[in-house]
């Protein structure tokens, strides 16, 4: 089972230690069990726009689609036996101590 996990940032999590950012750890496990697919980091949410048309018309409007002091702040795929195993490895993410981590299953076209 694919899933997308949301790293947010949190205004309210302790705050962020370089030297507890284990990132590199992390990515490299899940790569060497083969249940990282894909991630990265994202510029900040002023470097964003949101897309949408309307009446034929395209609308672009500066920032992100929601005004709020969580942030996403990167992304990683990752591919596991279920939602179970999916908590447990975003638990080790280190963005789950200085902010948070939302799971999503992906939901192929079929």
């Amino acid at each position: 089972m694919e899933f997308l996990l949301f790293v947010c940032t949190d205004p309210t999590a302790p705050p962020y230690l370089a030297a507890e950012d284990n990132i590199e750890e992390w990515v490299t496990d899940l790569e060497a069990r083969g249940a990282h697919t894909g991630g990265n980091r994202l510029r900040p949410a002023s470097d964003a726009v949101t897309v949408a048309v309307r009446g034929g018309e395209t609308v672009v409007t500066p920032g992100p689609f929601v005004e709020s002091l969580d942030r996403i702040a990167g992304f990683d795929t990752i591919d596991c036996a279920d939602l179970d195993e999916a908590v447990a490895i975003a638990s080790k993410h280190p963005m789950a101590r200085f902010g948070r981590i939302e799971i999503r299953p992906i939901w192929p076209f079929e």
